[in-house]
């Protein structure tokens, strides 16, 4: 067991948690699954301790903690509960990589701590840079943290520059499907449902994300992740939609040269990827056919009709709390489009709204966004409770 790696997943019942448990499935004796953790989703948590044998489960939502503890208990696993505990428990002496596959906000102080316990991160969870890159990053270089990027797109970028140490990065260019209301109109998009909306192309994931795939939020939150990744400026960053998802990102150097990553849309990889960096493993994914693909298309990012993108670039240009501010008013909406309480273009609006009305801090601390986030997400709300957009059904 002494070369095993040791990995937590947070995060282990969502789309990204569970293709990393076949990861480890397919790679016996090299990786254990050591720590495992759901929001609410109790019977899957039972069922992946009882297959993968963890060290630890934990259970967020605390009043789940007495069933799924009555339901372990005649196994070995450790269980426990609350947010609080997976920020304890990630820096346990035993866990080699944590993957931050929790959805949103959530993500933010449990990585906060596994970097200061000089954990490597697989990171999943977008928002985490997207609300404190800056702290982030520090914090990574200040303990010699590895953070291995999870989303294809980034992993793209990644791999794209594993080797290329010495050679200035021109631009970026990150790849978007176009979600599943490419092309349309804002017509259109008046009228959407939330059923509509969670019918992805090409990729299966969590709800959340789905949401912001179709508005291009996903890929806003994308560029000011890819800014803090890879250290570049948001002139450096460029969107194109590739409708078919072959191409994942793309990096271009100063001489001009434009190297690719290519494959299936696949999670599995980039998640193996990460886990094993900087090798590479032989597995059974399906492989990519050129044949099947005879036609590869790019167009520009339609951002007038689908505001999100440009919101997410503004925020980025400004820095500070803004890109925590958009992500909790992206959060609320998102949110109050899956529960059918607000229309598909009102999400645009409320976090318009909220980038005008919260209070801009220039050089915010941990504390500082914390309460930005806590903020953004009451004053949200009071938009959709109080029908406060103008010229928006609610």
């Amino acid at each position: 067991m002494n070369n095993v790696k040791n990995i937590a997943i947070l995060g282990s019942t969502g789309s990204i948690g569970t293709q990393a448990l076949e990861v480890i499935r397919g790679n016996g004796g090299l990786f254990r699954a050591f720590l495992l953790t759901a929001q609410t989703n109790a019977d899957l948590l039972i069922a992946q301790a009882l297959q993968f044998d963890p060290a630890y489960v934990i259970i967020c939502d605390k009043s789940k903690y007495q069933y799924v503890k009555d339901s372990l208990a005649n196994t070995p696993v450790k269980v426990l509960a609350g947010i609080e505990a997976i920020t304890e428990m990630v820096t346990h002496a035993e866990i080699n990589m944590v993957l931050t596959a929790m959805v949103g906000f959530s993500g933010l102080e449990p990585t906060i701590a596994a970097i200061k316990a000089g954990k490597d991160i697989a990171l999943a969870n977008k928002e985490t840079l997207v609300v404190a890159g800056e702290l982030i990053t520090g914090l990574a270089k200040k303990h010699s943290v590895k953070i291995l990027p999870v989303d294809s797109e980034h992993s793209a970028i990644f791999q794209c520059l594993t080797g290329e140490d010495n050679n200035a990065v021109e631009k970026i260019i990150i790849t978007a499907s176009g979600g599943p209301f490419r092309g349309k109109d804002l017509d259109f998009l008046t009228h959407v449902t939330r059923e509509d909306a969670l019918k992805h192309p090409n990729w299966v994931m969590g709800s959340k994300i789905t949401i912001d795939s179709a508005s291009l939020m996903n890929k806003g939150l994308e560029v000011i992740e890819a800014k803090w990744l890879f250290g570049l400026s948001a002139e450096q960053i460029d969107v194109i939609v590739h409708p078919q998802s072959v191409i994942h990102s793309m990096v271009q150097f100063e001489d001009g040269s434009i190297k690719a990553q290519m494959g299936l849309p696949d999670m599995k990889l980039p998640i193996q990827y990460a886990f094993t960096y900087p090798n590479r493993l032989k597995n059974n994914f399906k492989r990519f056919d050129f044949t099947s693909y005879p036609n590869l298309t790019f167009e520009k990012p339609d951002i007038k009709t689908f505001r999100n993108l440009a919101l997410a670039f503004e925020a980025l240009n400004r820095g500070g709390n803004m890109p925590c501010i958009i992500n909790a008013a992206n959060e609320i909406a998102v949110s109050g489009f899956l529960n059918n309480t607000i229309g598909f273009l009102a999400m645009s609006d409320i976090i318009e709204t909220c980038m005008q009305k919260m209070g801009y801090q220039n050089d915010p601390t941990l504390e500082d966004y914390l309460n930005t986030d806590k903020e953004t997400r009451i004053f949200a709300q009071n938009l959709i409770k109080t029908n406060a957009l103008k010229g928006v059904t609610i």
